[in-house]
């Protein structure tokens, strides 16, 4: 037996591990062709609060912006986003099945717990002058833009806020617009440079196309009467605005309508078509941009869909300038919280001393047994009565006194009434009525088959 060779060879393709990265090119055939897609991403960020950034003049400042497609559709709204809620005048007889976006906010975006009942107060402060910020971020001339013709100043405004989040993130796209479009020209790329003009000046043109001012309808009479305001929402809380006829119309009732500058619909949809052909044109010319460029390109653009998506998640409140309201949280004895819906109810109806509001709000169904007890409730809520007090678990997205304040905060007695002991009793008196008069009839059916 003759000796073999016992060796194992191991053969190895031609190229080493270095296959893995661009053919053994290293980074020269890296290509990032796919950073015209960052140019489009970003939309659900953007479009949180497109509207209120419309309100600042700064809507108009070249700037890089992410997903510029969701700001040119071929129609725009033509109000604001509202919230599912029952919304009731105590007294005016209105009633809505929304909540209208300002209210919503200045009420507190925040959802209550569930049978919670709260009270605040709202009333319009003293009519200001315009100030450097309503002049250089609003767009307001002088003073005398804003009177009337019997020289009274109108009062102010709802407005975005004008140092906010949004203020900065439009900065910060500013600012990398400048920074691309210096890097360009240090790099000799002809590509990019085209790019950064074109995608920045877009944002400009959206600025016309979107720039818009928020119209409230104005109280006719000059008698301003109360105008207090329930707002039911679907889990069983309840807010009661204490205000008057004006407040409650512009925040809860009157149309919050969207006055664009270009108002035209034809000359919206030319400005979206423009747009959208200097959006495909800006990412031709970024494909073609050179290898380092299109790094800053993509990371401007992760930096600019950060900012945007920190914008979104903060408060919207945090975006607007609602300092033209004055709103004051009012308390009840016991605190705001309660273990049903009945006693968040009965809370409700103290607060507004009426039960006329109940069944236009939908808060109680029509019902023998409801109107009863509906009649007896708003009887022992005419004997409430207020003292001063520290409010019990108050809402901190509402002013309240602090405690330097000895007098504290208007707090509304409840009257010793068991409202849902009361409501039982009297649906069971209806129920055991109903009995003895189904048994009676029973009966009298017997007697007569019995002759």
């Amino acid at each position: 037996m003759s000796g073999g060779n016992t060796n194992t060879t191991i053969s190895h393709p031609g190229n080493d591990w270095q296959v893995l990265w661009g053919n053994g090119n290293g980074w020269k055939n890296f290509q990032l062709d796919i950073v015209g897609f960052l140019a489009i991403l970003g939309e659900s960020a953007v479009t949180a609060n497109a509207q209120v950034s419309a309100l600042s003049r700064l809507f108009y400042l070249p700037r890089l912006l992410p997903a510029p497609q969701a700001l040119l559709p071929p129609s725009r709204p033509t109000e604001l986003p509202t919230e599912k809620a029952w919304v009731t005048g105590v007294f005016n007889g209105n009633n809505k099945e929304h909540l209208h976006h300002i209210a919503n906010i200045l009420l507190g975006e925040e959802r209550l717990p569930k049978y919670s009942v709260r009270c605040i107060k709202i009333t319009k402060k003293d009519p200001k002058g315009v100030n450097a910020s309503d002049v250089y971020f609003r767009g307001l001339r002088s003073t005398s833009s804003m009177k009337e013709a019997d020289g009274e100043l109108q009062p102010s405004p709802v407005k975005a806020r004008a140092t906010g989040p949004l203020t900065w993130v439009t900065l910060i796209g500013f600012f990398l617009s400048v920074a691309l479009f210096v890097i360009s020209i240090v790099w000799g790329d002809g590509f990019s440079l085209i790019a950064t003009i074109l995608l920045s000046f877009l944002s400009t043109l959206i600025g016309f196309a979107n720039k818009w001012e928020l119209a409230f309808s104005k109280v006719a009479s000059e008698a301003l009467l109360d105008g207090d305001v329930v707002v039911r929402y679907p889990i069983g809380s309840f807010i009661v605005v204490k205000c008057n006829e004006e407040v409650a119309r512009e925040l809860f009732f009157a149309p919050e309508e969207i006055q664009y500058h270009i108002s035209h619909p034809v000359a919206s949809r030319l400005i979206s078509l423009v747009g959208t052909l200097i959006l495909m044109l800006g990412i031709i010319f970024l494909a073609n941009a050179k290898l380092e460029l299109q790094f800053a390109w993509a990371g401007a653009y992760i930096i600019i869909n950060a900012a945007h998506w920190v914008a979104a998640a903060v408060p919207p409140g945090s975006h607007w300038d609602l300092s033209c309201y004055e709103v004051r949280e009012e308390g009840v004895l016991g605190g705001p919280d309660n273990a049903n819906f009945t006693a968040a109810l009965w809370k409700a109806i103290v607060l507004t001393k009426s039960v006329d509001w109940v069944q236009l709000n939908k808060a109680a169904p029509v019902h023998k047994a409801w109107n009863d007890w509906l009649k007896e409730a708003e009887r022992e809520a005419k004997a409430a009565q207020f003292h001063l007090a520290p409010l019990v678990n108050p809402n901190p997205a509402w002013p309240h006194p602090g405690a330097e304040d000895k007098a504290g905060s208007v707090v509304w007695n409840v009257p010793p009434w068991d409202a849902k002991a009361r409501w039982n009793e009297i649906q069971q008196g209806l129920s055991a009525a109903k009995e003895e008069k189904g048994a009676v009839a029973v009966g009298a059916v017997a007697v007569e088959k019995r002759d």
